[in-house]
């Protein structure tokens, strides 16, 4: 597909105080494009925005509020007069063994990373309607490859996926396409967060190249945007996501069987791992919850 100009597009960006988020709102900046930030860290926010080459501005905000998300999708059209591209990427995550994982934490990835995405598409589709405009919901390998020690992650990000296929189908004829963006272990907070954990640390090591590899973020962001510029229906941060798509059919059966053979042998050590939310932005979101609270 041909690239689209984003000089004067208004792109949106959830999770945009850091990691993929924080450097996807600078390329689209660096391309012409006005940006709105959208997250839970304002101070952090604003030093984003006031690093970015075009016009932008923040909002502070927690993207599984129907109510919040609905108020800032307005003030982004009555700021900039237009939203022409909105990127769902806020997300936390969490792993260890299901049976001792918190409850909370558990339920909070599910909520930031699948009905954050289901209410931030909500709230700024009529917007994007008017512009006949492009959404992108970040999912993941997870999305593609389930593994154990990741339940959360693994069915919030399957259902993103989920999610974007059927929105596509329902607002593709109103002009608005849909695309889903999928990328491996980048380097980010979160990955760095998960990585302090020795388990999940050891356990990812062992995955089959090229899935055992942390990949820099600098040209993840790159293909993404690339995607954005195509209004790509699939966007792959990392080259080998693609060939993933299909074989995905056999995967499940293949894990289930290795992987109990992986937990077996990591069981000893199981009742070690961290239960919370990982990385900078894991500790964010417990932190304006309870402020919240």
């Amino acid at each position: 597909m041909s690239r689209n100009s984003l000089e004067g597009q208004v792109a949106v960006v959830t999770g945009a105080a850091r990691g993929v988020g924080e450097l996807l709102a600078r390329k689209l900046s660096a391309r012409g494009a006005k940006v709105a930030l959208v997250g839970l860290e304002p101070d952090e926010l604003k030093a984003v925005s006031g690093r970015l080459h075009t016009e932008s501005a923040h909002w502070h905000a927690d993207v599984t509020d129907h109510v919040a998300m609905a108020a800032v999708a307005q003030e982004v059209k009555a700021h900039f007069g237009k939203v022409d591209i909105v990127v769902a990427n806020a997300g936390v995550a969490s792993g260890g063994p299901f049976t001792d994982s918190d409850p909370e934490a558990w339920r909070r990835v599910i909520e930031v990373n699948l009905v954050g995405g289901a209410v931030t598409a909500r709230a700024f589709l009529p917007v994007l309607m008017e512009s006949r405009g492009y959404f992108l919901q970040i999912a993941s390998l997870a999305a593609i490859t389930p593994a154990p020690m990741m339940s959360a992650y693994c069915a919030s990000k399957s259902g993103v996926e989920a999610f974007a296929y059927c929105l596509r189908a329902e607002v593709g004829y109103k002009g608005v396409r849909v695309g889903v963006g999928y990328l491996s272990w980048t380097d980010t907070d979160m990955v760095r967060g998960a990585d302090e954990d020795e388990v999940m640390r050891e356990l990812r090591q062992r995955l089959p190249w090229p899935a055992n590899r942390t990949y820099p973020l600098g040209p993840a962001v790159d293909r993404i945007v690339a995607g954005i510029e195509r209004r790509s229906s699939h966007v792959y941060a990392q080259w080998w996501l693609r060939g993933m798509q299909s074989v995905r059919g056999y995967l499940p059966t293949l894990i289930g069987t290795v992987g109990q053979r992986e937990m077996r042998r990591f069981e000893p050590r199981l009742a070690g791992v961290g239960r919370g939310l990982v990385g900078a932005g894991g500790a964010a979101d417990e932190k304006a919850r309870t402020e919240r609270y």
